[in-house]
């Protein structure tokens, strides 16, 4: 009897220590200047807006899509995101990317589009009248 209660602690603890490792390395930072995104080496969260004016380039056998980004500083970044372009990137307001900065180049792991609402600049009659 005692030894199934050693098994079962054994396996609560193995598990909670997976959830502790698990929530600690998803500590991602949220960065909005290039400049230190490119300074830190680590995994992080960069936004910024496509610059049309370099357009673009899509291998679709290769599954990758490079583009570049710009943030509120004018600093430009490269991005190369192995997966597809998203559905509404050439109408996108802001892009947000995930991943990391390396050898000159941002490597993302997600490439997610903020599009124009649909909403702005309508005025909403919110009196109930």
């Amino acid at each position: 009897m005692k030894a199934r209660y050693y098994i079962g602690g054994t396996i609560i603890l193995v598990f909670l220590g997976l959830l502790f490792y698990n929530f600690t390395r998803t500590n991602i930072e949220y960065e909005s200047d290039f400049v230190k995104v490119m300074q830190t080496g680590k995994t992080c969260k960069a936004t910024g807006v496509w610059v049309k004016e370099k357009s673009f380039q899509e291998d679709i056998q290769n599954r990758t899509f490079v583009f570049y980004l710009r943030d509120a500083n004018n600093n430009e970044m490269k991005v190369i995101y192995r997966g597809t372009k998203p559905n509404n990137f050439e109408i996108a307001t802001n892009v947000v990317v995930t991943g990391k900065f390396e050898n000159g180049v941002f490597h993302a792991t997600d490439v997610l589009t903020k599009c124009p609402s649909k909403y702005e600049g309508q005025n909403v009659n919110t009196s109930g009248s």
